[in-house]
């Protein structure tokens, strides 16, 4: 990028400055106007329209043939869908869930155990009924029972209006957890509750709560949510603050690892997510909604630093008003040969971009066939 080398010192100074003022995790990235050198990139595919309102994407990879993935989608409204869409944008009308109370946020999980066979899912937030609606892939058919109830026992207002919601598989153990967000919530550290499913005996899923955590800065409300499975980590969006990072693994306890992404945005921070390298490098892409841009930043961190995520490139796109997006590296054959980020669009579409038009220059393309990203993050 043009400008990058001149950006980087005010970025250290920063850096240090924040750290010799206190001593705490928070990254302090430079002036992103002045990193804003690239044209305006465009995708390579344009959905076909939904009915109401786009809002978040998840890709779920077909790992016997990834160029029959899919792209699920939500549509926002108290008539509302969760929709799916081919690697052409085209809408599969047989997959579409419709009659959706208000669906926000969807992710993916691969390989939870249902009846003794492992089965991916998708998992979605329904803000009206305060449910995880889940449903199987790629047939779409629903194991919830009709909704899981989120948030049970909270009364104060909107604290139990679904938003964002993120999917964890341990890598060690299997389990697979559910992190919810919501509209509001109390700012005791304790905004996120993380749930662990598991089968119900009846070819169904259920939720137990397994911690609650969370800084949130009472200013917004916290939407987007990304895990990286891998490296174990969690990030998430406090709207008009910042991104904050946390251990996955609820054995690993409640700190707070990292605040970045603190500066340069002109309204919200929305959607995040992770593109992942098989070496444990990659990026950690975030909308900058109002200026339709995304900020990205180092997945592995600084040298001797992991939570220290330094701005490293603004990337122009396409999209409007951008809330939700998700990537992955994985070799798509055709048009995503090198992977594919997916990006919603206010104009009630999602939009498909190749990974090289994202990374220019700048940013590394992961080996083809790179399948590190198979467990999502949005």
């Amino acid at each position: 990028m043009k400008n990058l080398t001149r950006i980087l010192p005010l970025a250290l100074l920063l850096s240090t400055v924040a750290c010799n003022k206190q001593n705490t995790h928070t990254t302090v990235s430079a002036d992103p106007i002045a990193a804003t050198a690239d044209d305006v990139i465009k995708p390579a595919v344009i959905t076909d329209t939904v009915r109401h309102d786009t809002d978040d994407p998840a890709i779920w990879v077909n790992a016997a043939n990834p160029s029959e993935s899919l792209i699920i989608g939500t549509d926002k409204n108290e008539d509302g869908a969760l929709y799916v869409f081919d690697l052409q944008g085209k809408i599969i009308e047989d997959k579409v869930v419709r009659g959706l109370k208000r669906p926000n946020n969807v992710d993916v999980a691969y390989g939870f155990m249902l009846n003794g066979q492992p089965t991916d899912i998708a998992v979605v937030t329904e803000r009206m009924t305060h449910n995880l609606r889940i449903y199987t892939l790629p047939d779409m058919k629903p194991i919830d029972n009709g909704g899981i109830p989120m948030y049970e026992g909270e009364t104060a207002a909107e604290y139990r209006d679904l938003m964002g919601i993120a999917m964890y598989t341990n890598p060690k153990t299997g389990d697979i957890y559910a992190i919810a967000g919501r509209k509001t919530g109390p700012t005791d550290g304790t905004y996120l509750w993380q749930y662990l499913l598991q089968d119900n005996g009846k070819g169904g899923v259920k939720a137990t709560v397994v911690r609650k955590f969370g800084n949130y800065s009472g200013i917004k409300e916290i939407e987007a949510i990304a895990v990286d499975n891998e490296l174990g980590y969690i990030y998430y969006s406090d709207e008009g603050t910042g991104v904050r990072k946390y251990f996955a693994d609820p054995a690993k306890g409640n700190e707070e690892l990292a605040l970045f992404a603190t500066t340069g945005f002109g309204k919200d921070h929305e959607g995040i997510s992770v593109y992942k390298i098989n070496d444990g490098t990659g990026y950690i892409l975030v909308s900058d909604q109002a200026n339709n841009r995304f900020h990205v930043f180092p997945r592995e961190g600084s040298a001797g630093n992991p939570h220290q995520h330094d701005l490293l490139k603004i990337v122009n796109v396409s999209t409007l008003d951008s809330d939700g997006s998700d990537v992955t590296s994985t070799s798509m054959g055709g048009k995503f040969k090198n992977g594919l980020f997916v990006a919603m669009s206010s104009d009630k579409t999602f939009q498909y971009y190749r990974w090289e038009d994202i990374a220019g220059k700048d940013l590394k393309v992961a080996p083809n066939g790179d399948a590190s990203s198979m467990a999502k993050s949005k």
